[in-house]
């Protein structure tokens, strides 16, 4: 932990093993000080840390600011609507601006894909000491949440001694919009990296063919894949056939917001085919996690009888892990930051 090599969080696709477990070990840490009443450590005290959240946001943002308050770190939030982004400045320039103001680790979060990458790139031709962590960006990337349901599965298949070996060979569902789901694409990365066999279901509009190759296909910064071997990918239409054999389901938002085109015929039609009920669940006959990034469309995309009282349904457990897995990203981001 005290070689962490990337000076930015901006994807999972560079991630290699030791990355995860590193990750994975830390907030397992942070998790255990819940069990002994211990809510602040001085870790990460005299550390700035500002949330720059050009995208509305809930969980993502209020659980990256409980992480690094409770690591002592100075806190600053960003809000547009009293921003001079108002008086036309740019992204860009904000981001630069807080850099110049002294922050250690800027939390990005933006509706255009690699808006974090560009950011990073400029802070480095600067010779900026500040990092930064990608909190979501359009339709790419949101690494925090594809770790933290990383380390929520792990959890719940090795709840007494954290392996992440035990995803190996189990077959991962997720359910809905991937087209449109930056959490997807993360939880692809991060679940085949150990192993784990995914299976994409939804209709052709909103899972195009295409994804069977994504973590073929998809760029790591020209870099080779640290992963040298990587579970399967599989695209589904039914829920039927592909719930039989799951060993755990990850259910998507429908992200309407997000659609340009009229990619469903209906939003009834959807549910009929794909909405999580429990009647669909007993298809499968084992008592498997259920998993959501929130918010929460029901009656669409998931039963509320699932939601409320299905006892795996782990909705609750991933926003609680969220607060330790961010932790550990920003704890081992300042550990780069003390190498150079």
């Amino acid at each position: 932990m005290e070689n962490w090599p990337h000076k930015h969080i901006l994807t999972l696709s560079n991630f290699s093993k030791d990355d995860y477990k590193s990750v994975l070990e830390l907030t397992e840490r942070f998790n255990s000080l819940n069990t002994t009443g211990t809510k602040k450590i001085p870790a990460l005290q005299g550390n700035l840390i500002i949330s720059i959240f050009f995208e509305a946001s809930t969980r993502t943002r209020n659980s990256f600011e409980l992480a690094a308050k409770r690591l002592s770190a100075d806190v600053q939030s960003f809000t547009p609507s009293s921003s001079s982004l108002s008086k036309g400045e740019t992204h860009l320039d904000t981001a630069l601006t807080y850099a110049a103001m002294g922050a250690d680790i800027l939390i990005i979060r933006h509706s255009s894909s690699h808006i974090p990458f560009e950011i990073s790139k400029r802070l480095d031709a600067s010779n900026s000491k500040t990092s930064v962590l990608n909190a979501g960006d359009g339709l790419h990337s949101h690494p925090s949440q594809g770790l933290l349901d990383l380390y929520t599965l792990i959890k719940f298949f090795s709840p007494k001694l954290l392996k992440p070996e035990i995803l190996n060979s189990k077959t991962i569902l997720i359910v809905g919009d991937v087209i449109h789901s930056r959490v997807a694409r993360s939880n692809l990365w991060a679940l085949t990296a150990f192993g784990a066999n995914v299976i994409l279901c939804g209709p052709p509009t909103l899972i195009p063919d295409e994804f069977i190759d994504f973590v073929n296909s998809a760029p790591t910064n020209k870099m080779p894949d640290p992963i040298l071997a990587r579970g399967s990918i599989k695209i589904s239409r039914s829920l039927e056939e592909s719930i039989k054999n799951s060993d755990a389901v990850i259910v998507l938002r429908l992200q309407k917001e997000r659609m340009m085109e009229n990619l469903l015929s209906s939003t009834r039609s959807y549910s009929e085919n794909y909405c999580l009920t429990p009647e669909m669940l007993s298809i499968n006959r084992k008592d498997i996690p259920i998993l959501h990034p929130g918010p929460i469309n029901r009656g669409i995309e998931i039963s509320s009888r699932i939601v409320d009282e299905y006892p795996n349904c782990l909705i609750n457990e991933q926003v609680s892990n969220g607060i330790p897995t961010r932790m550990a990203l920003l704890y081992l981001l300042s550990k780069f930051k003390k190498q150079i």
